[in-house]
């Protein structure tokens, strides 16, 4: 098995919901997201995927996202748009986009901070 990672990154506002404390209200970050996919074989260039390929999905569903209110966007409405959640979107998502039977979205990393990060992944 193959894992192959990305780093790219958004800027967003948002607030969490049924929070108690300063997270509660309005504020914004600059989220470093990390994305792992999974590669059972090698196509013939000896790519599991193209790094190329990986970025553009990626970004394509950052662009989302980026310089947005997040509590304004689906699934954030109802759901607190905290790291946690934020990382689950973004596996889902991108595994609808990137999981062919080769490939498959295994984590995703999204940093709020320089020193904290939520992970998502599956069994």
């Amino acid at each position: 098995m193959y894992h192959l990672t990305i780093h790219t990154h958004f800027a967003a506002a948002h607030n969490l919901i049924n929070y108690q404390g300063d997270c509660e209200n309005l504020h914004g970050h600059n989220w470093k997201v990390e994305v792992t996919v999974s590669a059972r074989e090698l196509d013939k260039a000896g790519l599991g995927i193209d790094f190329k390929i990986l970025k553009r999905e990626t970004n394509a569903v950052l662009d989302l996202l980026d310089h947005k209110y997040l509590n304004e966007i689906e699934p954030f409405i109802e759901a607190s748009p905290s790291s946690e959640n934020i990382a689950r979107f973004l596996y889902e998502t991108l595994g609808k986009r990137l999981n062919n039977g080769n490939v498959k979205v295994f984590k995703v990393n999204v940093w709020e901070s320089e020193y904290a990060c939520a992970s998502y992944m599956e069994d």
